[in-house]
């Protein structure tokens, strides 16, 4: 274990001290556009990139057997050390710039090594001149996602198309496995959630500082936890993994915007929720049921680096692909990186959803979305308004109630098999998916519907598998 251990942090520190880009950052054409229109002393809000950046594959640690847990956590935490490493050494003169260019709200990243800063115009472009900079853009806002109402349907018809019951039977419920949200928050007060909050200080996290305890003022976060982790209090099943705990990311401030730097806030605390990279609390699943719906067919790489970086440690991270169909070529970002797991909807006859983004992937050309789930008439959770109406639930449709059937189904997975690594858990799911729609993969379903039984049944037959070498990616 001491030679692991040493072995591990060679392979971490030894890109510490890669050579930094010597040549001028790009502004980006958005923050040109903006430059062209304000006034030398108006200050602009951007977000820094600079070109020194950890490779993440150099966390490639082999795991063997009941070794890997432990081997896993020692990884993330190397990680989390590398990273904040990494940001200190190489962010200190701009730093330094910063405060003597009288710049304010200052907030540093090391999920990617990069600033969010809010700086007077004039100084833009002796900022993207200074040594390591790799990009200064705006500092943009993501706007509310939309929650498409739906109608009553068969009770649990959803959770029946993917099997779940299958898994509850056999005793896995998702226990011993935490999903995180990031979304509009979640009302804590709902009784299908609150005793399912994993609780204490490491999980929820309000970058606006707007409310201290789990909150939701939209619905669309009570609405999506719901799928993922919701009991039977309203006399029906709603969620895929019951047993699951839950913690949050309130990406959105409470007049619904999010700006992307919060968005990386919340990655970044997803990463390491007590700020103490020697624990291990970070999530088994990340659901993300938004995307930049203004952005149809563009690979909108934002939030590549902060998703690759939460997969090099471990974590699940599984976007909504979508309502931007019915054409094709309309996938739409975080989804159709690479780096995430995109899930379409399908209504109760297994049809594919009229509004549902189809691939290609404008990102790298690949079939889109991975596979589909349910996401038309879905019962779940809705707003208690304070507790008034704790009794409250809903039924919803968009594939932003899709994309959480996938992120229960990996609790339940792990709930079974807790050694899965994230490329294992993405494999089972794909390979094992129900096709739909013409033969084979395509870009309307995929690889198909979600089947959360037949993909327990890929490694539950195998036993060895948990004594196969397995990359955590």
């Amino acid at each position: 274990m001491k030679r692991t251990l040493r072995n591990i942090y060679i392979c971490i520190f030894s890109t510490l001290y890669a050579v930094s880009s010597s040549q001028a950052g790009q502004i980006a054409q958005k923050l040109e556009s903006r430059l062209q229109i304000q006034s030398p002393e108006d200050e602009i809000a951007v977000i820094i990139t600079l070109a020194d950046q950890l490779d993440t594959s150099s966390f490639k640690i082999i795991n063997n057997g009941l070794l890997k847990a432990a081997t896993k956590s020692l990884s993330r935490a190397g990680i989390n050390k590398a990273l904040r490493a990494k940001a200190d050494i190489t962010q200190r003169p701009l730093k330094n710039f910063l405060k003597r260019k009288g710049a304010r709200k200052i907030v540093p990243f090391w999920i990617f090594n990069g600033m969010a800063v809010t700086i007077k115009a004039k100084n833009i472009d002796a900022l993207a001149k200074q040594p390591g900079i790799q990009s200064v853009r705006l500092d943009s806002i993501l706007s509310l996602p939309v929650t498409m109402a739906g109608s009553s349907a068969t009770p649990e018809w959803n959770l029946d198309a993917i099997n779940a019951p299958t898994l509850w039977a056999k005793g896995y419920t998702g226990a011993g496995t935490v999903i995180a949200s990031m979304d509009t928050g979640v009302d804590i007060l709902h009784p299908d959630l609150a005793s399912r909050w994993r609780g204490g200080s490491n999980s929820w996290f309000d970058p606006h500082g707007e409310h201290a305890t789990p909150y939701d003022n939209y619905g669309h976060g009570t609405q999506t936890m719901g799928v993922m982790v919701g009991g039977d209090t309203g006399s029906t099943a709603i969620g895929v993994a019951p047993g699951a705990s839950w913690i949050a990311v309130k990406i959105y401030n409470d007049t619904g915007q999010a700006l992307l730097s919060h968005i990386h806030s919340g990655f970044q605390w997803l990463l390491d929720p007590d700020g103490d990279p020697n624990t291990d609390d970070l999530p088994d699943v990340v659901n993300g049921s938004w995307g930049y719906e203004d952005k149809v067919n563009e690979c909108f790489s934002e939030f590549v680096t902060d998703i690759a970086t939460l997969k090099a440690a471990g974590v699940a991270v599984v976007f909504a692909a979508g309502n931007s169909g019915p054409n094709a070529s309309t996938s739409v970002s975080p989804a159709n990186y690479a780096e995430s797991f995109a899930v379409g909807n399908v209504d109760e006859q297994l049809l594919i959803d009229f509004s549902s983004s189809r691939g290609p992937s404008i990102c790298d050309n690949t079939i889109f979305p991975e596979i589909v789930a349910p996401g038309i008439n879905i019962k779940t959770t809705d707003l208690t308004f304070n507790g008034t109406l704790p009794n409250s639930y809903t039924f919803a449709s968009g594939t932003s109630f899709a994309a959480p059937h996938v992120s229960g189904a990996m609790a339940l997975l792990l709930s079974a098999n807790p050694q899965l690594s994230v490329a294992e858990l993405e494999s089972a799911i794909i390979s094992s998916s129900s096709d739909l729609g013409d033969a084979g993969p395509d870009n309307d379903y995929g690889n198909g519907l979600l089947n959360v039984a037949a993909s327990y049944n890929s490694f539950a037959s195998f036993p060895w598998i948990l004594f196969m070498p397995a990359i955590i990616r």
